[in-house]
């Protein structure tokens, strides 16, 4: 059974196989905890605020758990967000274009979100082990940074792969589109 993307065009719908369809899971999945960290964010962030207004109290180092509880939950919406075309598009040159020269196009653009998401795996990993070797915590909580820099790994990856999926997809639907033309 082939599912179409979520949020494609349903005139011209890009259909997801078996491995689309567990990286599609496994993106949500992700989306979903990094979510709930915002959710989590946000409740500390209120806990911390009352507790600073009303008891002269607040959350020691919230605003460390904040910085570092953030960068890897808003890495891990990317993929799931270029899996359901939910990236920027600015169409207006491509809107009367044949559909084959627009997947063209988005294979184009999601190649080069694959690049951008191992690029960035690599160097926030390089990175986060540059920092463990240095032994750099946050100032007030002690925290190693670098668990916070890792953290940010497995989105970016994700972001990477579903970039190259979808760059594929397109591909093979630009293929299939220009063949039927003639």
């Amino acid at each position: 059974m082939q599912e179409p993307v979520p949020g494609a065009p349903a005139n011209d719908p890009i259909v997801f196989g078996p491995s689309g369809r567990v990286l599609l899971a496994v993106a949500k999945v992700l989306a979903i905890v990094g979510g709930l960290l915002f959710v989590g964010l946000v409740a500390m962030s209120i806990v911390s605020i009352v507790g600073r207004k009303l008891f002269s109290a607040p959350v020691p180092g919230d605003v460390e758990l904040l910085q570092m509880i953030a960068a890897a939950a808003s890495a891990a919406f990317f993929a799931y967000c270029h899996l359901n075309h939910g990236d920027v598009k600015v169409d207006f040159f491509t809107a009367a274009a044949l559909p084959w020269v627009n997947h063209l196009l988005d294979a184009f653009g999601s190649l080069l979100v694959g690049l951008v998401g191992a690029v960035l795996t690599w160097r926030v990993y390089v990175g986060a082990i540059g920092t463990r070797q240095d032994g750099e915590t946050s100032a007030i909580l002690d925290i190693p940074v670098w668990w916070a820099q890792i953290a940010m790994a497995p989105g970016f990856a994700m972001l990477a792969l579903a970039g190259f999926y979808m760059a594929t997809r397109h591909a093979q639907e630009a293929l299939h589109r220009e063949e039927a033309r003639r």
